[in-house]
């Protein structure tokens, strides 16, 4: 249902955690990758040589995606090695958590240049290059775009905002054969939590999410597979939430016997 034989994908922010999934899972998938990376070289690499190494073909690229510019000559710069593009995984964004009355401008922007005009102009790029054949467009989100977390009010913006735009670019580029949706997803188990968050507890971030766990970068790559597959060739315009639950969770409802 979701094989991609000789379809030609660019993944960005491919060298650690969910984008490296995404980009092996394309690859399994019989997808050709081109993974791109910002500063995770060694990662990205080492995707490169796994995939070619089961008989697929890959490479990877470095850009800085705060800047439009790098980020429309990144996809220019695959589509031209590839021969063409049918999938685009915009997957590259920063995170960091800073209180709302302490929040600056700086730190405002650096969200917002990478997240929103990183994902905004490398999907224009790439629907130009797939004028006339056609493609599939996938965002990455985040539950932080669908509930509140204290903290995250710029972070939460900017996901809030790939939602809102993935919804509107979705209905103008479909009537050109071009699908665009989302993948928005909830804790997802990444290199960056043990670093990032001391005495990080997995087993007991799990007793929080519905599921009874955290969620591993392959499920949201398999999601994303899927959805750049022809059997969603029906889903435009849509976010799908792959979050264990936490989002359909009522919170109220924990502070009820049972809940």
């Amino acid at each position: 249902m979701t094989n991609l034989l000789n379809k030609r994908a660019l993944v960005t922010g491919a060298g650690t955690g969910i984008g490296r999934s995404i980009a092996l899972e394309l690859a399994a998938q019989e997808a050709q990758v081109a993974l791109h990376y910002s500063h995770s070289r060694a990662g990205a690499e080492r995707a490169v040589q796994e995939i070619v190494a089961a008989g697929g073909v890959a490479m990877c690229y470095q850009a800085d995606l705060s800047s439009p510019q790098a980020g429309m000559a990144l996809v220019e710069q695959a589509a031209g090695v590839l021969g063409g593009l049918d999938i685009l995984v915009n997957n590259a964004g920063i995170t960091e958590e800073v209180p709302f009355l302490e929040a600056t401008p700086e730190h405002f922007d650096k969200l917002w240049q990478v997240n929103i005009r990183g994902q905004y102009f490398c999907a224009q790029a790439a629907a130009k290059q797939m004028l006339g054949h056609g493609g599939v467009i996938i965002n990455l989100a985040s539950v932080h775009g669908l509930a509140g977390s204290p903290g995250n009010s710029a972070y939460a913006a900017t996901k809030g905002a790939i939602i809102a735009f993935t919804r509107t670019v979705a209905v103008e580029l479909a009537p050109k054969g071009i699908r665009m949706a989302a993948v928005a997803p909830g804790w997802i188990e990444v290199e960056g939590h043990w670093q990032r968050y001391e005495g990080y507890d997995p087993v007991g971030a799990g007793k929080i999410i519905s599921a009874g766990r955290v969620g591993q970068p392959e499920e949201v790559a398999r999601t994303v597979a899927w959805l750049a597959s022809d059997a969603a060739s029906y889903i435009v315009g849509q976010t799908i939430v792959v979050d264990g639950g936490v989002t359909a969770l009522m919170s109220l409802a924990r502070a009820i016997p049972g809940g």
